[in-house]
């Protein structure tokens, strides 16, 4: 697996990561402010969930690669 393949994977694993992080400790304020939509999240936390979401996906692509180089599995098993 190249450099490429593995930025690539990285990068989708990171956007499926990212849409299960999210909703993460999002609470609705008790009470919102005129004009506010009343379902939007007091501190959504954004900086941490990206960092944790970061954290998840280099775990997860490294276990992968590892899996792959050590020649568990192949990527053309599943071509065929």
């Amino acid at each position: 697996m190249g450099p490429l393949g593995i930025a690539l994977v990285f990068l989708i694993i990171w956007w499926v990561v990212w849409f299960m992080v999210l909703p993460f400790g999002v609470k609705p304020p008790a009470k919102p402010e005129i004009g506010h939509a009343p379902s939007a999240p007091e501190k959504p936390m954004l900086v941490r969930k990206l960092l944790i979401t970061t954290a998840i996906t280099v775990v997860i692509v490294g276990a992968l690669v590892g899996v792959v180089e050590a020649g568990w599995l192949s990527l053309e098993d599943f071509g065929k």
